[in-house]
């Protein structure tokens, strides 16, 4: 998400960015932002710092005085979140907490952006949709460490008068996402002719459902919330355009590659608890403030899947 927001940004403001980042394996380094060549415009510095120690008065000092944070440093895996938590409390509530601190340091901020997600309100029953308002019922480590995250957002809203806004978003897809998440996952074992495990009920009948959104479409949503000075905090879902079962998103993805899909629905949700089938946020608010994804879902899926398989670009399939 974070290079797209940066390229975004880059095409629609004339602004200075200053990127901190510790460079982990989901990031590949700087790789995503040689690729959309970020740093041509001279207009991106980078910061190799984990936000699980507190910023460093030098790299501070470097950084200076900012108009915006946009905090979406994160550990996402919620699988990784079950087999063990406590890389995702370090970086998701410490690291908060740290840039957080930061953010005091800065006069005149305008607004501070927390990127959340729909995990934190925990399943949507079937015809149910989470609003901005709901209460948090985390079902697994990561969704836990982004619901107090947020907490410590609103804490420092209310003690310091840190001017933080929240937004929750779904699953976020879109070029160089790393292999091991659904889209670009599927994509690489439909050309490698390898079968597909689909997250299902006990039953095995029925897939479990997400509303998938572009990055790009994130990144827009994000810059419209910042354009105009929204209410310290207040909490917006950014939500895709439709609801899709992940066996119907698969054989979408076949079906444009011209391949068969070999796949399996299991059970994975007994064995491990604290995947979820359903998620889902109600994306109202931002409709009614004026906002809609600018490109649809199917024309957003079709370019990225052509854009991984496009021999220029298949080194991003590599785990």
């Amino acid at each position: 998400m974070g290079h797209h927001l940066v390229e975004h940004l880059l095409r629609a403001t004339d602004w200075e960015i200053e990127v901190i980042d510790k460079l982990s394996y989901a990031s590949r380094g700087l790789d995503r932002l040689r690729d959309i060549k970020a740093f041509d415009a001279q207009r991106v510095r980078i910061h190799a710092a984990s936000l699980e120690s507190e910023i460093e008065h030098g790299v501070g000092k470097e950084i200076g005085q900012v108009d915006y944070i946009l905090h979406l440093a994160a550990e996402s895996h919620v699988d990784k979140s079950i087999a063990n938590p406590f890389p995702f409390i370090g970086s998701n509530i410490t690291g908060t907490a740290h840039i957080l601190e930061f953010a005091r340091r800065q006069h005149g901020l305008k607004q501070f952006v927390m990127f959340s997600t729909d995990e934190v309100y925990g399943p949507a029953p079937a015809g149910t949709a989470h609003k901005e308002t709901d209460r948090h019922a985390p079902a697994n480590p990561y969704a836990a460490t982004k619901s107090a995250a947020e907490a410590l957002c609103l804490a420092w809203a209310n003690t310091y008068g840190i001017p933080v806004i929240i937004t929750n978003t779904m699953n976020v897809y879109g070029e160089r996402q790393h292999p091991e998440k659904f889209i670009p996952l599927v994509v690489r074992k439909v050309l490698a002719g390898e079968r597909v495990l689909i997250h299902g009920t006990p039953d095995r009948k029925r897939a479990g459902s997400r509303f998938y959104i572009h990055a790009r479409n994130v990144a827009d949503a994000v810059l419209f919330l910042l354009q105009e000075q929204r209410p310290s905090r207040s909490a917006w879902n950014i939500v895709g355009e439709m609801e899709i079962d992940n066996l119907s998103l698969a054989r979408y993805i076949a079906a444009h590659l011209d391949k068969d899909l070999d796949y399996e629905i299991v059970d994975f949700h007994s064995s491990r608890p604290g995947h979820d089938l359903r998620y889902a946020l109600d994306g109202s608010r931002m409709q009614r403030d004026g906002w809609s994804p600018p490109e649809g879902f199917f024309a957003s899926l079709r370019k990225t899947i052509d854009w991984i398989v496009d021999p220029a670009n298949k080194r991003w399939l590599e785990p």
